[in-house]
């Protein structure tokens, strides 16, 4: 061969090994995740876990995955890892990334069993592929696992790998870590492991949730004592006391924690989605703060449900939302429904339905601000602006009212005059102002009969000014989140209501509210103290409401039907009035009753009973006018 033909060999063959190992990289090593440091191993692409505190600091719930502090070989009994090793690799200490005698050992196991009851993988290979792969059984990826296995063995000493495994590996249950399940499962540290227990928890990777001794505790036992037989078929502990273990009881099972949040559900949801707004998706695991109290977290749950269970479902409504607030804007009770297991659309913050009646404090405060007084009269009488032409509920009309009195009995017919002297535009500015912020800039007429939406929080929200004395706080339901270690992420800052309302004239407002539950719509929601509140009824009995407040304490509270069908004529000041005033005796319960610090020195009369109307008006020709109907500009001011 001359040295053509030699050059033209060795070129076809540099051809084709480049191009194989083209085709190889292709196939394979495209897309090869990086291993990162030891360090970052320990927290990469784990799913966090939440952690719920209320005010007083005290845990009272968790979500998602458990984790727990890291388990150490060093502080472990030497059966805990001998346990795991026997059943899952053990040869780990003998071989590489790979074990070519265990996958023909395992591949004779399972051929003689007719099915799969044996695994080939290394520890190190299915450290690799919880760490950095999907578990899809393709060439691909059996490939990469083992690339990445051989790359964390040059990187780690076989006791780093071993507990790294045990650090990371799932347990079922949602526990992730030997210390997480360890503590689900028997409620002890890895360090105090019985023989019996260690077995039950090394039997666990091959299927964690079929076998977790939560879903099935025989199998889980079963599956143990195979793990203890390994260890004595090996000489690793002695045979008769692995013997003895396994003809022996099960071990005992720690009370397993409800999957069920009940009550607190809807305030985990609202808070996890927060966090997650606030932090980030790639967050560690969270400890969040809630302003939730438990105990009137369950007290409302359980209002409303009995409540609904009582009334709103012989009378066509299936769903309620209540939201409970403190003066400074931290929500202590939110209820998203009447039942979160079985819908868990949270109405308190995502729904947006009409206020219908419970908008008119805001008109009313516009009309204030306008310079309209509490004991100014106005017309009830039939209206009409253009072709609209809005009546009272029920119908009839009072004749001669003050504005005062129009408020508590809700009359639609003032409201709209209302609206008009002071503005739909304005009213809409003054709502915005109060943190209605889906009223739209140019709204039209019916706003003075609530037509646009608001979620309950919102509104709720709304209603704080004038409990504050015209501060606008939002409401709020983290105030603190830290990760596990306690290094802060996130705190409210403090800050100092907003003026948005004259202080005088948000203590007319709260007068004329009292007088809706003394001597108005909203009779049925007294409970012995005075209370400023407002009832809503939105068109053909849609969406029902009752918002009010004392120095105290603000709840609202909606009932209505997700699909917007009307109830069977439920008005605020039945059904959402009772479970409003069955919420408010209870959260008042063993306080002082005390007045609004903010009040001026001489608030507002509280006016009950009406005087006198004025005497009938006269036409230019001195003859009395007799009601009939009020036509109002067409214009919108």
């Amino acid at each position: 061969m001359n040295w053509r033909a030699a050059a033209l060999a060795v070129a076809i063959v540099v051809n084709l090994g480049l191009g194989g190992w083209f085709a190889v990289d292709r196939a394979f090593l495209q897309g090869l995740p990086p291993v990162p440091d030891k360090e970052a191993l320990w927290s990469m692409g784990r799913p966090p876990g939440l952690t719920f505190v209320g005010p007083d600091g005290q845990v009272v719930g968790r979500r998602g995955p458990r984790h727990g502090p890291p388990a150490r070989l060093s502080q472990m009994p030497q059966h805990v890892p001998l346990a795991f090793l026997a059943i899952e690799d053990r040869r780990f200490y003998q071989h590489g990334a790979m074990d070519l005698r265990g996958m023909l050992r395992a591949l004779s196991v399972n051929v003689r069993a007719g099915g799969v009851v044996e695994g080939g993988s290394t520890i190190s290979q299915q450290l690799a592929r919880n760490l950095f792969l999907t578990p899809d059984p393709t060439l691909r990826r059996k490939v990469q696992e083992v690339l990445l296995a051989a790359r964390l063995e040059r990187m780690m000493s076989k006791n780093e790998l071993l507990e790294l495994y045990l650090n990371r590996i799932y347990f079922g249950g949602r526990a992730y870590g030997l210390s997480a399940a360890a503590d689900t499962y028997f409620g002890k540290a890895p360090e105090d492991l019985t023989l019996a227990e260690a077995a039950v928890l090394a039997g666990l990777p091959r299927a964690p949730s079929r076998l977790s001794p939560a879903n099935d505790p025989a199998a889980a036992w079963a599956r143990g004592q195979v793990v203890l037989q390994r260890l004595g078929e090996m000489d690793w502990i002695d045979p008769a006391l692995a013997a003895r273990t396994a003809a022996g009881p099960p071990p005992a099972l720690a009370r397993l924690a409800a999957d069920s949040e009940g009550e607190m559900a809807w305030a985990f949801d609202a808070a996890a989605a927060e966090a997650r707004r606030r932090l980030g998706g790639a967050t560690p695991d969270l400890v969040i703060q809630l302003t939730i109290d438990p105990k009137a977290q369950a007290l409302a749950d359980d209002i409303v449900r009995r409540t609904m269970a009582r009334e709103g479902y012989r009378r066509g409504a299936r769903q309620a939302a209540l939201v409970a607030l403190t003066p400074d804007g931290a929500i202590r009770a939110m209820i998203g429904g009447v039942d979160h297991a079985a819908s868990p659309f949270n109405r308190v913050t995502q729904a947006r339905r009409q206020p219908g009646s419970a908008f008119k404090p805001i008109v009313w405060a516009a009309a204030l601000d306008h310079g309209v007084q509490p004991m100014d009269w106005r017309q009830d009488a039939p209206i009409r602006i253009g072709a609209w032409s809005p009546s009272n509920y029920g119908g009839g009309y009072h004749g001669q009212v003050s504005v005062q009195r129009a408020l508590q009995l809700s009359i639609n017919t003032v409201a709209v005059q209302l609206a008009r002297e002071a503005g739909p535009r304005e009213v809409g500015v003054l709502a915005r102002r109060f943190g209605l912020s889906a009223i739209p800039a140019q709204p039209g007429g019916s706003i003075a009969l609530g037509a646009y939406e608001v979620t309950p929080l919102e509104l709720a929200g709304a209603y704080q000014v004038l409990q504050t004395g015209g501060g606008k706080t939002s409401p709020y339901l983290v105030s603190k989140i830290t990760d596990a270690r306690g290094k802060l992420l996130y705190i409210r800052p403090p800050s100092a209501a907003i003026p948005v309302y004259p202080t005088y004239q948000a203590a007319q407002m709260v007068q004329m509210m009292r007088g809706v539950i003394l001597a108005g719509t909203g009779r049925e929601a007294a409970f012995g103290r005075l209370a400023a509140a407002k009832t809503g009824t939105s068109q053909n009995h849609r969406d029902a409401w009752f918002v009010g407040f004392t120095p105290d304490w603000l709840c609202a509270v909606w009932v209505g039907n997700d699909d917007g069908r009307p109830t069977g004529r439920i008005t605020g000041g039945q059904v959402p009035a009772h479970i409003w005033r069955d919420f408010m005796a209870s959260a008042h319960r063993g306080r002082p009753e005390v007045e609004f610090a903010w009040f001026p020195a001489l608030p507002p009369p509280l006016y009950v009973e009406e005087p006198e109307p004025p005497a009938p008006l006269h036409d230019a020709f001195g003859r009395v006018r007799l009601p009939g109907v009020v036509k109002l500009p067409t214009d919108v001011r």
